[in-house]
């Protein structure tokens, strides 16, 4: 009996899972650089992991390398990353003085995580199946999550004078996060917005003065993308989804 033959791919197509790959490292990496007491380098890993974790997935799309397997690592490193590695930093960082009350609130916000992580695959293959995919995600993403968790340690940052907040406040600011990325409040997804030709120029100007601004003044800059990224959630939630519901 003949084998059937093998499928061989290029360096090329193999290169999405390898970014996935590398975000999984910069995640467990910020772990260890959280146990050494080093909370900005730590921090600077998971920036990066959230970075490669937006390219991988349109790469594969661009380079039609999109697979099973690929979609479950991806998710698989969204979990690392942002369900664990992230609340374990920030614990290191902040909740070390009331450890059994902090490790509740590190738990508690993993398994929103990985809830809210199983419930986006679910969809997914859900719209995949009826040919159609929203605007919206359903409840904030996982490294929005991340993101806005950490919101405290940027302050903090960019204000070196500026002691933790008390560590019950991180802990209740934490859990409230994980309770945003598991409830129905309806978020606007980036990826789906189209630019008119006649504004492209304009938004790759924006794009220029945050990437500088990032470049720059992270920490100050992170702030104020979190606070509009909050901003636009409530806009979403209270004023432009229901007007388009109706």
């Amino acid at each position: 009996m003949s084998r059937p033959p093998r499928k061989e791919l290029t360096l090329a197509q193999l290169l999405p899972n390898m970014l996935t790959v590398a975000a999984i490292c910069a995640g467990v990496t910020a772990i260890r650089m959280g146990v050494q007491g080093d909370y900005v380098r730590a921090v600077q890993l998971l920036l990066i992991a959230g970075v490669l974790d937006g390219l991988d997935g349109r790469l594969a799309r661009l380079l039609r390398s999109t697979s099973a397997m690929g979609a479950e690592l991806d998710s698989l490193a969204d979990f690392v990353n942002f369900g664990v590695a992230a609340p374990l930093v920030i614990y290191f960082w902040g909740l070390q003085d009331m450890r059994h009350a902090g490790w509740i609130a590190v738990l508690f916000f993993a398994v929103c995580c990985v809830m809210r992580l199983a419930r986006f695959n679910v969809s997914s293959r859900e719209e995949g199946a009826k040919g159609g995919s929203g605007a919206y995600f359903q409840g904030l993403p996982s490294p929005a999550g991340a993101l806005l968790a950490m919101l405290p340690m940027f302050f903090t940052f960019a204000l070196p004078g500026m002691s933790p907040p008390p560590a019950p406040l991180v802990g209740l600011y934490m859990a409230g996060v994980g309770l945003l990325m598991i409830s129905p409040v309806p978020v606007w997804s980036f990826k789906r917005t189209k630019i008119s030709r006649e504004n492209v120029k304009f938004f790759l100007l924006a794009f220029a003065c945050v990437a500088a601004a990032l470049t720059l003044f992270t920490w100050a800059a992170l702030i104020v993308i979190c606070l509009a990224y909050v901003a636009v959630v409530i806009w979403a939630a209270l004023i432009w989804y229901p007007a388009n519901r109706s």
